[in-house]
């Protein structure tokens, strides 16, 4: 019996094409802004749902690592961000030398991981977990990127480790990127100095604000400190004040 056809990127896109849904469409992409001069300029959309999403990269995890790379250099936002979830499976899945070649695609194509969204649901799953064992200078790197969306994976990678325990690594990089220009930074930032606080504690949070707090953007400060009680909450926003 011959064995069936591997998929191809041209599967993936048929089978979100059939799930398109025009306004849907237009309100994502008035969602993630991508109007002349946002963050989003020129990205385009289907209008399909992430779990709507979730189901095709299931049916489609055999997609042999060259054509989720074709589809992950899509102008589609969905294609994408599909492309990025199978990735993400196929890691899971893997040895280390599978691992290793999904983490090789991943960097190779971070052009492409180019919205918070697709960041925020691949960077710590893949780059992050990836680093866990090894050398971390890499988010050092992109940590200074001129790229809003490297910097974003230099500091959402982070939460691989602040799951595992350790939190170092994510001050390292928070402390490099508390002069960022983008509220898109300051929100990744205040993000995962919230999960150091949740797993590591909150006095290793506080630590990090006796130091910083001052010179922290006020919405990367409002998110790190979000769990805190409300009168803490408003002694903190005064450090920031004065």
């Amino acid at each position: 019996m011959t064995p069936p056809a591997p998929f191809t990127a041209a599967h993936v896109r048929d089978a979100l094409r059939a799930l398109h849904d025009p306004a849907r469409a237009l309100g994502s992409a008035r969602f993630f802004k991508t109007g002349k001069g946002q963050y989003g300029e020129g990205d385009r959309f289907l209008g399909v749902t992430v779990p709507a999403q979730r189901v095709v990269a299931r049916a489609h995890r055999a997609l042999p690592p060259p054509e989720i790379e074709a589809l992950l250099a899509s102008a589609i936002h969905e294609e994408r961000l599909t492309a990025l979830l199978i990735l993400i499976d196929a890691y899971g899945r893997g040895d280390d030398e599978a691992k290793r070649a999904c983490f090789d695609l991943y960097l190779r194509n971070l052009a492409w991981v180019n919205n918070w969204d697709l960041v925020d649901s691949s960077a710590h799953l893949i780059v992050g977990d990836w680093l866990l064992t090894r050398d971390r200078r890499l988010l050092r790197k992109l940590a200074r990127s001129t790229i809003l969306w490297e910097r974003r994976v230099a500091m959402v990678a982070t939460l691989a480790f602040i799951r595992a325990g350790e939190s170092e690594d994510t001050f390292a990089v928070a402390t490099i990127l508390l002069g960022d220009a983008q509220d898109l930074m300051h929100k990744a930032v205040g993000w995962m100095l919230r999960e150091v606080g949740k797993h590591a504690g909150e006095d290793t949070l506080r630590s990090f604000l006796k130091e910083h707090a001052a010179a922290m953007p006020r919405t990367a400060l409002r998110y790190a400190i979000e769990r805190f009680p409300e009168a803490e909450r408003k002694a903190w926003r005064e450090v920031k004040r004065r």
